[in-house]
């Protein structure tokens, strides 16, 4: 019997290699994005690919009640829609920070709750919450993006306790820097964030890093092929981690942020950007 499997933000990146990997391994693949257009790859290799907009609950009720209507199963759910919402505290809009607070977290929470009933009916599921090692460690002028991933941390554990007693197991998928998009969109957003205002200055120096340190001149990044392996395993062994922690930069930052007095380590992530070793590993 095939399995089939959700996943959220597959039009690119992770959501992309991890729907390529599971069409692979023979899995019925539902693939669901606000951009539909770069999914049809997918769709040649099997995928179904459909319209997802995380942020709204009818969308979200359409694709799993598609996926659930056609194959009468949901056995995993990976939840990796998200981006990178970067700028000061100060002058970043409500509107904004709620936006990356409701496609990060109320969207994989919107899907969880409609296929946690499925699972449980079925006695088994799999949720895997694609987070960050940005959810256990916080970097320079990223609050609200870090601010999505700390819950998500915190959701995920409250989920995995609560759905273990009907075979649900629920795990969070932590990388450090993957080779996406992700770079530039966040870079994007913090030189917008700052523009004109008393942080652009320093502002616009963290996001010129930004760009270069999630450039393809960084061959220390991650690949989305090694993050899908990862997620791919914490979805099918059969006694899970709670957390995998991996991939570039990931266990530094966060043992820094265990180790270290917080002087120590605010002082660290505000200098990072100017520091000749940045320099070195960006160039």
């Amino acid at each position: 019997m095939r399995k089939t499997v959700l996943i959220t933000g597959a039009s690119s990146g992770i959501g992309k290699a991890a729907a390529k990997l599971f069409l692979r391994e023979g899995y019925t693949v539902y693939a669901g994005a606000r951009r539909t257009d770069p999914m049809k790859g997918l769709a040649i290799l099997g995928a179904k690919t459909l319209y997802l907009d995380v942020t709204d609950q009818k969308s979200c009720e359409d694709f799993v009640r598609a996926a659930y209507e056609q194959t009468g199963r949901i056995d995993i759910l990976i939840n990796n829609a998200g981006y990178g919402e970067y700028g000061p505290i100060e002058t970043v809009s409500e509107e904004i920070a709620k936006r990356e607070m409701d496609t990060v977290v109320f969207g994989a929470v919107r899907m969880a709750k409609l296929c946690a009933p499925v699972m449980r009916e079925q006695g088994e599921g799999r949720i895997i919450n694609v987070i960050s090692a940005g959810g256990r460690a916080t970097t320079y002028m990223g609050g609200w993006y870090h601010a999505s991933k700390y819950a998500m941390e915190t959701l995920s554990d409250s989920l995995r306790m609560e759905l273990k007693p009907f075979g649900i197991r629920v795990v969070a998928i932590e990388p450090g820097g993957v080779r996406t998009g992700f770079g530039e969109k966040a870079a994007k957003n913090l030189r917008t964030s700052v523009g004109n205002t008393i942080y652009e200055k320093e502002g616009t120096a963290v996001a010129d890093v930004y760009s270069k340190v999630y450039g393809e001149k960084n061959k220390m990044l991650t690949s989305c092929e090694k993050t899908a392996k990862v997620i791919f395993k914490a979805a099918t062994v059969k006694r899970p981690q709670a957390r995998y922690l991996f991939g570039f930069g990931a266990r530094g930052l966060v043992l820094m942020r265990a180790v270290l007095p917080q002087e120590a380590y605010d002082g660290l992530m505000k200098g990072m950007y100017s520091s000749d070793l940045t320099q070195k590993l960006i160039k």
